[in-house]
This record gives C-alpha cells, structure tokens and sequence, in this order.
C-alpha cells in the first residue's frame, strides 16, 4: 500500500465516523425528552397501606370513599357500607398505572381530552388529611377510533398530573371504576329472608282486594291462602317463587339522604311484611320507580331463635349478618324490579287456573 492509498482510506474512515456520530446525534435529537419515564409508575411512591380516603370529583357530582374503623363507606350516602373489594382494587390498580405514552399538550388539547376542570379528579388521602397522590382522568384512549366510543370497551385513558399540566399521559387501563356513581361503590348485599313462614303484601296504589297473605306452619309444610275464599285455590309454586325473592335480595343503590318521602314515593308505599320460622321480621316499604328499580324502606326486628338440629350454626350466621341488615333502616335503598316481579303480583295472579269445563 503506497501512501496516496492509505491517505485515501484515512479520509474515508473519518468521513464514516462522522457520519455515524452525525446519525447518532440526529437520534438523540428525535428521542422525548422522557423517555426514560416510559413504563415508569404514574402515581411513584403511593402505598395501599397509606391510603385511608379517595375522593372523586367531577364538574357536577362527587363521591368520598372513607376507611372507618376497617370499613370502606360513602361520605355522601350517610356512611352507607362501600364494596370493600371494589375500593381495595381501585387502589391496586392506580398503584399499578404504568405511563404508556408521554407527549406534550397545548391549552385547547387540555380542554379537548377532558383534562381541565371538566375531567375527573382522583385524590388517595391519609389518615391526617394529607394528599398522598392525584391524577386527572379524561376521554377515553383508542387505538382505533370505534364507532360508539360512549359504548365501546377503551384501550386506555388520557391522564395529568399536578403541576405538569403541559403533558399528558396515556395508561393501559380504562380506569372505569373512577366514577362519582354511588351505585359503583356500594356493598349490593342485602337482606337473607331465608325460612319464611309467613309473607303479606298490601299494595299502596291499588284496590283492597289486590292484597293478600300466604302462610305455613312449618318448613316443609304446603302454603295456605289466608282468608280464601270460596273458590279460590292457591297455586303454590307461585308462592314459592315470592318467598324465594327474599333469600338474597340484593341492592342496585342508595339514594341521598336528603331525598324526601313524597319524591321516593315512600310517603304512600306498597308494603310487604314477612315473617320466619326462625323468629325474625321484615318489613319492605316500595315507593316509586327510578329507572329500574324502587325506592325502598327495610326495617328489620326480632331476635334469631332458630329450632331443630342445625339450631346453633344457624344461630352464628343470622347474629353475624343481623346487624348490617338492621342497619339499613337508616337508609332509603334502590331494589331492581325484576327481583320483586313475584311479590308484588296480584291476589288473582296467585290463583290456580280454572279448569275449563268439558264439553
């Protein structure tokens, strides 16, 4: 190799590498600013064990989920029992948020993705009061822009944090527990009307010959009409099916407490009173409809004597679930329609069908 030749090779290496580091620049140059945060926790440093209230606000309604002496409730719903499993993996969740995208955000973009005072905010606080984390959560995240993104099951959602309201964030998870609904929150367990003895309906709205009471002597024993008269003969598995309406009935709500008597349709109710054989009484008042379900009333009395061989297991339970059931009757509930179809049907829809006379 002469020394034009290896002159040669020198500027062709040199002018290789500057093109490397020219490329190498570009990349750097493209690159976000915060890279680095992507995959990283949007909410660092919040524990489930530090978290004793969340509180969801939106332009128009609000909820407070607070932890009382190892039970979730409802601030605005009296203290009303909240799901505990519900609220516990809202919490997992938000801990668990990874930043899937990062870019930077304008005023007008804020407004368009829901993320200024007409987003929904999460607060997690401590016991003390202090905030502990908070995010903005706003429109829906789609890979695919769906026809219906009201309906449609989202890939993700827009986020803000605090003091960066230059950015937004997209998260894997929809976050669709982050609602200001009561009815998303609420422990749905109800009341157990298990052995019923006796179960009397009077309707609030309707003629006095619409009412009725079935009753038995025992647990086994055949349903008799009370006060039947001549002719009627009850169709007993009817009056099976409105006994077993009461064995889990459960809750689809809980109405404000502000919510007066004559707008629940409580003030002149439909009442059903139910007995059992274990010594126990239910009263369920039934005011009006709100969307699918009745405002309603509970109020629970007695004290368990259960009978026969199983006598104390059953004891142990009725007394465990005892005083959540009595402690509804502070409250004014919401119960699906379709749960109650068999109770409150009609005297004559009890009734066995006459046989038509043959010809």
């Amino acid at each position: 190799m002469n020394a034009r030749t290896a002159a040669v090779l020198l500027v062709l290496l040199a002018a290789l590498g500057g093109g490397t580091l020219l490329v190498r620049q570009q990349a750097d140059s493209q690159r976000p600013d915060d890279a680095a945060s992507l995959g990283q926790p949007l909410l660092k440093g919040l524990q489930a064990a530090q978290v004793a209230a969340i509180a969801i606000r939106q332009p128009k309604d609000a909820i407070t989920l607070q932890n009382k002496d190892g039970r979730w409730i409802i601030a605005e719903r009296g203290g009303f029992p909240a799901d505990f499993d519900r609220v516990h993996d809202f919490v997992l969740k938000a801990i668990g948020l990874k930043i899937g995208q990062s870019e930077p955000i304008g005023e007008k973009d804020r407004a368009r993705l829901y993320l200024d005072a007409s987003g929904t905010a999460v607060e997690f606080l401590a016991a003390d009061g202090k905030p502990l984390a908070r995010f903005i959560a706003g429109r829906k995240y789609f890979k695919r822009e769906p026809d219906n993104p009201e309906r449609a099951i989202a890939d993700g959602r827009y986020v803000a944090l605090p003091g960066d309201e230059k950015r937004v964030y997209v998260v894997a998870d929809p976050l669709a527990q982050a609602s200001v609904k009561s009815a998303d929150w609420i422990s749905r367990t109800g009341i157990a009307v298990e052995k019923v003895k006796s179960l009397e309906i009077r309707h609030g709205d309707g003629p006095a010959g619409d009412d009725w009471k079935v009753e038995r002597s025992g647990d086994n024993a055949d349903w008799k009409l009370a006060g039947a008269r001549a002719g009627e003969k009850l169709e007993v598995t009817k009056a099976n099916s409105a006994a077993y309406a009461f064995v889990g009935l459960d809750l689809a709500d809980v109405a404000p407490k502000e919510a007066k008597p004559e707008e629940t349709g409580l003030d002149k109710p439909s009442v059903v009173t139910a007995t059992t054989l274990d010594g126990l009484g239910y009263v369920l008042k039934l005011g009006k409809l709100s969307g699918e379900n009745y405002y309603a009333s509970i109020v629970v009395s007695g004290e368990p004597k259960p009978e026969g061989k199983d006598a104390g297991e059953r004891l142990k339970k009725l007394n465990e679930r005892l005083p959540r059931e009595k402690g509804l009757a502070q409250y004014v509930v919401l119960i699906p329609k379709a749960r109650l179809e068999d109770v409150l049907k009609k005297r004559s829809e009890l009734l066995a069908k006459k046989e038509e006379k043959k010809k």
